[in-house]
């Protein structure tokens, strides 16, 4: 099986071999990828996003990770523009990883798309499954943050700091906790105050 065909598996939620050939040299690449990314800090953003948009599938302007990014495969993660992720954020991209605009991630954000099996002797056998992870616009998510495969995060919620998000969180509101829940909506009284 080829690089393309792994990944159309992974994309459609199938069980999939995270020990092939391909997937392996892949990773590697992606480490390398990763590391003149990270070796780029204070260089022109230009010069930095250029080197993002060929390591990730798309990107908008004004993309930023803070030292040190790391992902798996960084071609099934989408971002769009005014992205902020603040130090050691980790993308394990397999299922996918879509994030909307204005979206700030505080530091030592993960977001893991992919299980490995279950059973030893499968999980052993390199099997593992995958299911996207989205953040909509406007979304900030809190330091030290866990975001589990198949979560979706609605537009203009925030997840408090060390939350473990295993379900989706609708938009407007405040979750936080392990596992993360609900905890209010976000209201006008979160304003800033007028004068401020």
């Amino acid at each position: 099986m080829n690089l393309d065909q792994q990944r159309a598996r992974m994309c459609a939620g199938e069980w999939y071999n995270d020990l092939t050939d391909e997937l392996v040299a892949a990773r590697e690449n992606t480490v390398r990828r990763t590391d003149e990314y990270n070796a780029s800090f204070g260089r022109a953003s230009a010069e930095r996003e250029m080197l993002l948009a060929d390591l990730l599938e798309k990107i908008g302007r004004n993309v930023h990770f803070e030292p040190t990014f790391r992902c798996e495969f960084g071609f099934h993660i989408s971002i769009g523009e005014n992205f902020y992720a603040n130090f050691d954020c980790v993308m394990l991209d397999g299922g996918g990883i879509t994030i909307g605009d204005n979206v700030l991630l505080g530091p030592r954000v993960s977001i893991y798309t992919t299980n490995h099996a279950l059973r030893p002797a499968d999980r052993a056998a390199g099997w593992c499954i995958a299911r996207p992870v989205t953040l909509e616009d406007d979304v900030w998510i809190g330091g030290d943050v866990s975001i589990n495969p198949g979560v979706t995060i609605g537009t203009g919620s925030v997840v408090g700091s060390g939350s473990v998000v295993t379900r989706s969180i609708p938009a407007g509101v405040i979750a936080a906790g392990v596992p993360a829940r609900v905890v209010r909506p976000i209201t006008g009284a979160d304003g800033v105050p007028p004068g401020s």
